[in-house]
């Protein structure tokens, strides 16, 4: 997983200006690899509906994978003849490859994909890139899994689409709900910062870009679409699955140990609530809320199931003991790294030491409620002695959120305020085509 710098901060969103007379606002790139014969048919059908329905200057771009057939001679023919069409040759294969190469060097200031095969229906185009436009969103995809989407493919695919999503979001725990679907866009701004984090260069490149957006905050929108499978389709399904599953494992591990730069991505937001200065509202305290209570609900079960363990072999005194203390140890773990977002090993042996502070002030708690129990009922039955816990722990719970905010990770709870007049870098709609790195109509 790279974790090399990226270029900064990605400046706040807004409405992209009326762009100079002949200046692209979308580029469109078609990856294409030995599609000799399709390519012309896409091009031309893909020209004709932008000409005919599209409001702004645009671009297609057809990007060769070092096809070994005469599709880049096919490419150059038709940036030869149409002015709004040019072609790049790769000579490494990797839809990935691909996309980073061309998205890179874009001057367009909103970048899309689509397949050669044209599969998704190209009514979706303006509503995909509408709200990158107007500033809403950073990335937009097309889903077929969406309820108002109306696709027609075979079993095998649909199978294998719907496994997919599901793995996704118990691993990852993504939340868009398509992404191997070739219809995406995404804004330039946003792709300047985003590309030199992603590191697969295949057809898990969509899949590690979403989740990599999503986890910085970055907001997706999704549009439902129409969509015909191809059954000339020359993608290996069973290849592909396996390197999508090796990628999973990749980025769920990078995401688990912390070593993604997730932070650098974080968008000042100038037009998000949240970022707002309202007083008496603390920044990030819902959301620490929620985790906090999602923490609390399974170290609660988790100590209950250690009680019961403990209490064959022990008195209630040394069983609430030693359940409370392991239950604590990862409960301050897992409210460290999910609830406050303290990433990496710094400072963990101090926050450890600080929650077994805030430990003995619930042994205490729960310790003196079961004394006072039992100088009450002298042999109280199980049920009783784990009701009376219970209540002295949700009194404990919020203590131990109280001193977890303000004294273990006082330094989580806000998020940094951007400065009243921040410099970001600008759209430019005047950047002149690099001929010796993009815009070759003839790259041979």
């Amino acid at each position: 997983m790279r974790t090399d710098s990226s270029p900064g901060t990605l400046p706040a969103r807004e409405h992209l200006p009326a762009a100079a007379a002949g200046t692209p606002v979308l580029d469109v790139v078609i990856p294409v690899y030995n599609e000799e014969k399709d390519l012309q048919p896409c091009v031309l059908r893909l020209h004709e509906h932008l000409k005919r329905t599209f409001p702004y200057a645009f671009r297609i771009t057809v990007a060769d994978n070092a096809s070994t057939d005469t599709t880049d001679l096919v490419a150059a023919r038709l940036a030869a003849e149409i002015p709004e069409v040019t072609s790049f040759r790769l000579e490494q294969k990797g839809r990935g490859r691909a996309l980073r190469t061309v998205w890179s060097a874009s001057d367009a200031p909103i970048l899309a994909y689509m397949d050669v095969d044209l599969s998704t229906d190209l009514n979706a185009l303006l509503p995909l890139v509408a709200p990158l436009i107007s500033g809403h969103s950073d990335l937009a995809i097309g889903s077929r899994l969406a309820r108002s989407s109306r696709v027609v493919r075979g079993a095998k695919r649909e199978f294998i689409s719907r496994t997919y999503n599901l793995i996704l979001r118990g691993s990852l725990q993504a939340r868009f709900t398509d992404a191997q679907c070739g219809f995406k866009a995404i804004r330039r701004d946003v792709a300047q910062i985003l590309l030199p984090l992603i590191e697969d260069t295949g057809w898990f490149f969509d899949t590690e870009m979403l989740v990599l957006a999503e986890r910085a905050g970055l907001r997706i929108h999704e549009v439902p679409v129409d969509w015909v499978d191809d059954p000339d389709s020359t993608v290996h399904i069973v290849r592909t699955a396996t390197e999508d599953l090796k990628g999973v494992l990749r980025v769920g591990r990078a995401l688990a140990t912390g070593s993604l730069p997730l932070d650098r991505l974080a968008r000042p937001f100038g037009d998000d609530p949240r970022d707002r200065d309202i007083k008496d509202v603390p920044k990030g305290l819902a959301r620490q809320l929620v985790g906090f209570c999602v923490v609390g609900g399974m170290s609660t079960l988790f100590y209950l199931l250690l009680y019961s363990a403990f209490r064959g072999f022990a008195g209630s005194q040394l069983a609430n003991a030693l359940a409370l203390l392991v239950s604590a140890v990862a409960n301050t773990a897992a409210n460290r790294r999910l609830t406050f977002g303290v990433r990496g090993r710094g400072g963990a042996v101090r926050h450890q030491a600080q929650g077994l502070v805030v430990f003995g002030i619930g042994l205490a708690l729960t310790s003196g409620s079961l004394a006072a129990l039992n100088a009450a009922a002298g042999d109280p039955g199980h049920s009783t002695e784990l009701a009376v816990l219970i209540t002295a722990n949700l009194a404990a719970t919020v203590l131990r959120f109280l001193l977890f905010r303000a004294w273990v990770f006082p330094d989580q709870g806000d998020e940094p305020t951007p400065p009243d007049h921040p410099t970001y870098p600008s759209i430019s709609y005047d950047d002149s085509f690099s001929s010796t790195s993009y815009g070759n109509r003839n790259p041979r």
